[in-house]
């Protein structure tokens, strides 16, 4: 099987990031409020302990002077020989000149930034990511298919705090990164990219590579690294399905085949589409859920559940419909597929 090789990496490949909650202005606002703050401590420090100073214009230490001193003192400018003698001169060297150092500086420390401490920024923010990454939902591929998953599960209400997008593509994670999702850039076929988004701790994982034999690959690898962990997998050849299933997939999709179940029920009536659209969508009023069988339910038909009306049970791995003989009386362990209203839905004008 040929795998397709990932897409080039950039400079912040193989960094787990989220989008910072501070605006652009707001952090650069931080920083300088730092700066001026950690002057105004320095200020404060030589102003009560002038005593120790000496000025060899005049012997009087004033305001002006110790703001000066601090100026020159945080800069590591230095004095010597050639200083300014008058109030009017230091006050001109610590409003004005000061700033200019300190743009010289941050050229300076810019450049020190982006070849050696960013990536120890990276890396710290990364582990703090990671240390929060607990029932989590990983997203790898986030093309067509796994952007309308990610728009889907936020609609839902899940928090975007709570996915983790892996993409090779930077356009991508931008706009996964803009709607507040974890992102990675990195190939997801790897151990250590699935390593990194902390894959034996997720509660789900959907698989959306764009290519069915990528995509098989990257549930492979997951699957030996999380043995538990549920799959979801998109394959667009119907004849992928089984290899799908077989490397460890738990749901397998075909959107071809869903398109060819709406378009074939549209045949049957001019409701059945819209309806089966309307369970899949979170716009709809109604709409599918699973949960676990509850004590007071043990021993009623299904038909009896109050939560919503009940369609299938799944009773290990055997699926029981609503119209077999095992759906008459509930057990314990049986997980139950209901159809429930979808709160906050807006009722469309052919449902009034």
């Amino acid at each position: 099987m040929k795998i397709a090789p990932p897409p080039s990496a950039s400079p912040m490949a193989g960094f787990l990031r989220r989008r910072s909650a501070l605006p652009v202005w707001a952090d650069l606002a931080w920083r300088v409020v730092l700066v001026f703050g950690l002057i105004a401590i320095v200020l404060a420090l030589h102003w009560f302990g002038r005593d120790g100073l000496k000025d060899n214009y005049d012997d009087q230490i004033s305001f002006i002077d110790v703001l000066y001193f601090t100026t020159v003192t945080v800069t590591t400018v230095g004095y010597g020989d050639i200083v300014p003698v008058s109030p009017e001169a230091r006050l001109f060297e610590s409003i004005f000149v000061t700033p200019i150092r300190l743009f010289v500086w941050i050229i300076f420390l810019g450049t020190a930034y982006n070849l050696f401490f960013r990536n120890i920024l990276y890396r710290w923010r990364m582990a703090r990511i990671q240390a929060d990454l607990h029932n989590h939902i990983v997203v790898t591929g986030f093309g067509t298919s796994g952007q309308e998953a990610v728009n889907e599960l936020l609609a839902r209400g899940t928090d975007p705090r709570e996915i983790v997008v892996i993409d090779g593509s930077e356009k991508a994670l931008d706009h996964a990164e803009a709607l507040g999702c974890n992102v990675l850039c990195g190939d997801s076929t790897r151990d250590k990219t699935l390593k990194d988004v902390a894959i034996h701790r997720a509660r789900t994982m959907i698989v959306s590579a764009g290519r069915d034999d990528t995509s098989i690959l990257i549930t492979l690898t997951a699957r030996h690294l999380a043995p538990r962990l549920p799959i979801s997998i998109v394959v667009r050849n119907e004849d992928n399905e089984v290899p799908a299933r077989q490397a460890g997939a738990t749901t397998v999709i075909n959107p071809v085949s869903f398109a060819g179940l709406l378009l074939a029920g549209s045949t049957g009536g001019k409701h059945i589409a819209d309806y089966m659209a309307d369970l899949a969508a979170s716009g709809g009023r109604v709409k599918l859920h699973e949960r676990p069988v509850l004590p007071q339910e043990i021993g009623q038909p299904l038909s009896a559940i109050g939560t919503g009306l009940g369609v299938r049970i799944y009773r290990g791995d055997h699926p029981i419909g609503f119209w077999e003989e095992g759906a008459r009386a509930l057990q314990t362990g049986d997980c139950i597929i209901e159809i429930v209203e979808e709160t906050g839905a807006t009722p469309r004008a052919d449902d009034q």
